[in-house]
């Protein structure tokens, strides 16, 4: 669905982009993770065609970008940073507008002039705009206008969705409802490319994690390996001296009443504890959460060094 390779982007001595070598495979709700200011949008506009590369290949369905744009975008759902409406018209106005500036392509994507207005009305409805989607937009608050740009990017039913920030501006209800709505888009068959600085966004809704550290692609994995079991297990027992006793020089890290032992059998270590009496309260194999992950990634790198 999204492929680049080499894809670099300068601003003069400023390298915002560096190297970068995407692969985004259909079916993935993909996570382009990094700080403000670590090169996500400026790369997200590279692959929409609305910044050129200084260099590097892109590929969106397939297609080279920005050559195939008039044939790949039609079929892109896109949300870039805050979007842009007709404040002093309403909400279903400026999608029938957006729609019928669009071409007409044919299969799933199509749709005439006839049944335009059910198509804004029925993505007001999606993103929960249903009640207010003739009230001008200079009257919407910034999660309206967040909801009405979401509204602009599924319109046509896309098989491709490249959101940046697509929950910015939203209330804790509103946040839950975007990714309930992300996970039934993907559910019925759109690839998902969404791009935000938001952890915990990333964390409950994604497959796979790309990380951009100062323009550098430092992580590129599934989700399920990067909250793979490490090796060690986590033990909680209000017995730790005891606990310690027994397992000895295996006992890695004690903070509390947790200690972290070096073993991948957790069941071993379960009943040599329960054999000497040790009160277990909770244990299980140490997984990694996605924030410790990002942090080993980039703190590790000193200013100026790259990371590979």
């Amino acid at each position: 669905m999204i492929r680049t390779e080499g894809l670099t982007k300068r601003f003069g001595s400023v390298t915002a982009v560096d190297d970068v070598g995407l692969d985004v495979s259909a079916g993935d709700i993909y996570g382009f993770l990094g700080a403000n200011g670590s090169g996500k949008t400026t790369t997200v506009r590279c692959l929409l065609g609305l910044v050129l590369p200084t260099q590097g290949r892109i590929e969106l369905l397939g297609r080279p970008m920005p050559k195939a744009g008039r044939d790949v975008l039609p079929k892109v759902g896109s949300l870039v940073e805050g979007p842009a409406a007709y404040g002093h018209l309403s909400g279903q106005a400026n999608l029938v507008l957006l729609d019928a500036s669009g071409r007409q392509p044919g299969g799933p994507l199509g749709g005439g002039r006839r049944d335009r207005s059910d198509r804004a009305r029925r993505a007001l409805e999606v993103v929960g705009l249903g009640d207010v989607g003739r009230r001008p937009v200079r009257a919407y608050s910034l999660g309206m206008r967040q909801r009405l740009g979401l509204a602009a990017a599924m319109l046509r039913q896309p098989e491709l969705l490249v959101l940046d920030e697509p929950t910015n501006g939203l209330d804790p209800q509103g946040i839950r409802e975007i990714r309930i709505l992300l996970q039934q888009l993907h559910e019925a068959g759109t690839t998902i490319f969404l791009s935000s600085h938001l952890l915990a966004e990333v964390d409950q809704l994604c497959t796979r994690v790309g990380l951009l550290d100062r323009g550098r692609l430092v992580i590129q994995e599934s989700l399920s390996t990067l909250r793979a079991p490490t090796g060690r297990t986590v033990v909680d027992t209000s017995d730790v001296a005891l606990a310690k006793e027994v397992l000895g020089p295996a006992v890695e890290v004690v903070e509390g009443e947790r200690l972290v032992i070096r073993s991948a059998d957790p069941a071993r270590v379960n009943a040599r504890l329960v054999a000497a009496g040790v009160a277990v309260r909770e244990l299980g194999p140490e997984r990694r959460t996605l924030e410790q992950v990002i942090e080993e990634r980039t703190s590790a790198r000193r200013p100026g060094e790259v990371a590979r």
